[in-house]
C-alpha cells in the first residue's frame, strides 16, 4: 500500500474573515505548519486542494483544484483522489494545527488492501483527518452529482460500504481534531 496525502485549503474562510491558510499559529503560517506535519510522515507525494493554485505553494508540492462547481472538501478530496498516485489518500484539513504527526502515523498503520479510516468523537465523524482508499473515488463522485454534499453522510456510507473503517477517538486525542474556524478560535490558542 502506498500512501498520498493531502493538504486540503479550499474553504472560503467566511467565517474567520481572511484565509486561514495564510493564519499564523504560533508563528508560523496555518500551510506551512501542516505541509511540514505532512512531509515527516513521507508520504509517496502531498498535494494541495485548492479552488486555486495558492501563491504560498512550495514548487514540489503538487497542486490539484477542486472540481467545479465546488461543493466544499467534498470536490478537493474528489479531485485529489483522482490526481494520486497511491492506493491510499491522507487527507488533513489546513486548519487543524493541534493535529501531530504521531496520531496521523496511528491512522495510517491502520489501513487495509482497499479500506480507509474514519476518525469518529462520539457520533460525529472526522472525515478532514482520515484516511480514503483510492476505491472511495466512485462514492464521492457520485455524491458530487447529488444535493446532499454533507461529508457526514458520505462517511457513513463509505463505512456502510466496507471502504472506511472507523475508529473511536479518544478523550485525550479530542484536541487534535480542533480546528480554527473563526478569530475567537485563533484568540483562545494563543
Amino acid at each position: 500500500m502506498k500512501l498520498s496525502a493531502v493538504l486540503l485549503a479550499g474553504g472560503e474562510s467566511r467565517r474567520m474573515g481572511q484565509d486561514k491558510a495564510t493564519l499564523l499559529f504560533e508563528g508560523e503560517p496555518l500551510w506551512q505548519i501542516q505541509l511540514n506535519r505532512l512531509r515527516r510522515l513521507n508520504p509517496l507525494e502531498i498535494l494541495v486542494s485548492a479552488r486555486t493554485d495558492p501563491l504560498w505553494r512550495p514548487p514540489d508540492i503538487e497542486f490539484v483544484p477542486d472540481l467545479p462547481p465546488s461543493r466544499g472538501p467534498l470536490s478537493g478530496l474528489t479531485a485529489s483522489l483522482s490526481a494520486m498516485r497511491g492506493t491510499h489518500l491522507l487527507a488533513l484539513a489546513v486548519d487543524m494545527p493541534w493535529m501531530n504527526e504521531s496520531c496521523l502515523n496511528a491512522l495510517c498503520r491502520q489501513i487495509g488492501p482497499s479500506r480507509g479510516l474514519l476518525p469518529m468523537i462520539e457520533t460525529r465523524a472526522e472525515p478532514l483527518a482520515a484516511v480514503y482508499p483510492r476505491e472511495a473515488f466512485p462514492d464521492l463522485t457520485a455524491a458530487l452529482c447529488g444535493n446532499d454534499f454533507s461529508l457526514q453522510r458520505i462517511a457513513t456510507q463509505l463505512v456502510r460500504a466496507g471502504r472506511l473503517r472507523v475508529i473511536p477517538v479518544t478523550k485525550q486525542e479530542e484536541r487534535f481534531y480542533r480546528s480554527l474556524n473563526e478569530p475567537a478560535d485563533v484568540a483562545r490558542s494563543q
